[in-house]
């Protein structure tokens, strides 16, 4: 058989390459594989020279016309028993928005080009609306698709993962928008006859996401000892409830209560033990939450933080999410004096450097302050 060969050459949507396979044995006719859609000259010729030494060692992979769409859809299939129910859902949004745009594309014709080309379209017209999605978004898009075409790769469906050289946007530093104290007990003062009072405690003091504190069970509170256990989270998938293990062993915590909490907390049970003697046989206690419906049944997590926005405009407060109390729990605590080690591992991160990342605008405060703590034992 004689040697394969190829060669680069340049169109104006970047690099590609040829090759020249010879006849086809039963046809006679000459046989070509080709490529394009490199940035530069040399992810082409990389490309090529893998491409000759996979032909030499047998191991080149047989051309296919399945799409990316299909493969993807057929991949997403094979993770829902590997995957938590919420993760799997996360990947399903993420596959429904890769084919929608470019799902007929050639699985074995994607290069690092064309899906940064997608990338830089998500962030212009990709959202609701043909308004741009988020940096972030657009990160975890590109984080799915190189996990599924490193599958694709590892089955010889591909010869390389283009998505591993392919760039995504550059994640953006996004400050956080957070209360004061003053703000919070204003907050406090204008939702303290509230039914979920005692939820919007627990989340400004502890810092708590919200699905660990709407997922939390009275199992989980130990009010006389002040502390709970973070064990499991409440999220929504298709409208219906739920229920898993925290995402990483570090959001797996126990934490510590205040007094000042423990006693709504205290007041709150009391109101749910009313709410259940008044529903009768309509109590749904199965879960044990100490944070339910009327009825006993799991919270719909949009509607917490809906619900949220909507007292916020009431009480004429600075606008934030639900989930910036936990922001502002941080920013308090690092302010107030707390080592940041502690309110990373209340937090659940991994490490006490993602803390200080994502609250880097806190850090030269907290120096300023550490600067004058020492000033003060040296010059008094």
């Amino acid at each position: 058989m004689p040697m394969a060969r190829g060669r680069i050459f340049k169109r104006q949507s970047g690099y590609g390459y040829r090759v020249d396979l010879g006849p086809d044995p039963s046809t006679g006719r000459r046989r070509q594989a080709q490529k394009q859609g490199f940035r530069t000259k040399r992810d082409a010729e990389t490309a090529l020279t893998e491409h000759l030494g996979a032909i030499r060692s047998g191991d080149s992979i047989t051309p296919s016309t399945t799409n990316l769409g299909d493969f993807l859809d057929e991949w997403l299939a094979g993770q829902s028993s590997r995957l938590k129910e919420t993760t799997w859902e996360s990947y399903r949004i993420v596959v429904l928005r890769v084919t929608r745009r470019i799902g007929k594309v050639k699985l074995q014709a994607l290069t690092p080009l064309e899906l940064e080309r997608f990338y830089r379209e998500l962030g212009e017209t990709g959202g609701r609306r043909g308004g741009p999605l988020a940096a972030k978004t657009v990160r975890n898009t590109h984080t799915v698709l190189r996990k599924a075409l490193a599958d694709a790769e590892r089955l010889g469906l591909i010869m390389r993962n283009p998505a591993a050289t392919a760039r995504p946007p550059s994640a953006q530093t996004k400050e956080h928008r957070t209360w004061s104290s003053d703000e919070v007990r204003d907050f406090f003062e204008h939702v303290k006859d509230d039914r979920l009072f005692g939820l919007y405690v627990l989340l400004a003091t502890t810092g708590m996401r919200r699905g660990e504190a709407i997922g939390l069970r009275w199992r989980d509170l130990d009010l006389d000892a002040a502390e709970l256990h973070v064990v499991q989270t409440l999220a929504s998938v298709r409208n219906e409830a739920v229920f898993s293990t925290p995402k990483t062993k570090r959001s797996r915590r126990q934490l510590y209560l205040d007094e000042g909490t423990v006693k709504v907390l205290r007041a709150h049970r009391a109101c749910q033990r009313e709410e259940r003697l008044a529903a009768g046989p309509a109590w749904n206690g199965e879960h044990d939450l100490v944070f339910s419906d009327e009825l006993g049944g799991p919270l719909d997590p949009e509607s917490v933080s809906t619900d949220f926005r909507r007292k916020i405009g009431t009480a004429q407060l600075a606008d934030i999410r639900l989930h910036d109390l936990r922001h502002t729990y941080a920013t308090i605590a690092l302010k107030s004096g707390v080592h940041p080690k502690v309110v990373s591992e209340r937090l659940g991160h991994a490490s006490v450097g993602i803390t200080l990342d994502l609250y880097s605008h806190v850090t030269p405060a907290i120096g300023r302050d550490a600067a004058d703590v020492v000033a003060s034992k040296i010059f008094s």
